[in-house]
């Protein structure tokens, strides 16, 4: 298996990715913030020092996705055509879910990871007056497509 991120020298490289046909590709990840009750209660009614906490982390998260390259050393820079962020509120907090999509020679997944860690951990942030012990969990790919690779779904684990 040849190992695409070293070079002859045996040190690290960003793979040359022009030979590589453009087609569109779009990943789809989430993860959970789990916080106490009375945190999730402020939150949806709007009570948090620090303003609207799912209005902020979405625009965190969107901005992550659209630099995760500056972030992420072998990343490429992309394109975006697109990124949305969702929040679901369950008992124990909230579940991030992240999309996005362009145009490109390279596929999308860590932009869409990097979207969703941003977000929770401005959630976090805005939310650590009044709550220090919040988790971030369950960071993971749920799909991806486009590609040489084609469509990738995680199993759903029981």
């Amino acid at each position: 298996m040849d190992l695409t991120h070293f070079n002859e020298e045996g040190r690290a490289r960003m793979v040359d990715v022009s030979a590589k046909a453009e087609t569109v590709r779009t990943a789809v990840a989430e993860c959970r913030i789990l916080m106490q009750a009375d945190t999730l209660a402020r939150i949806q009614a709007g009570n948090m020092p620090k303003g609207d906490v799912l209005a902020v982390a979405q625009v965190a998260g969107i901005l992550a996705a659209k630099r995760t390259f500056e972030s992420i050393p072998m990343c490429h820079p992309i394109c975006l055509t697109g990124a949305d962020i969702r929040f679901t509120y369950e008992p124990d907090g909230i579940r991030i879910r992240s999309t996005v999509r362009c145009k490109g020679e390279t596929g999308v997944e860590m932009e869409a990871l990097h979207a969703c860690s941003a977000a929770a951990l401005t959630i976090y942030d805005m939310c650590k007056a009044v709550q220090k012990d919040m988790e971030i969990t369950d960071l993971h790919l749920l799909e991806k497509a486009g590609g040489k690779s084609g469509l990738y779904r995680r199993e759903v684990r029981i």
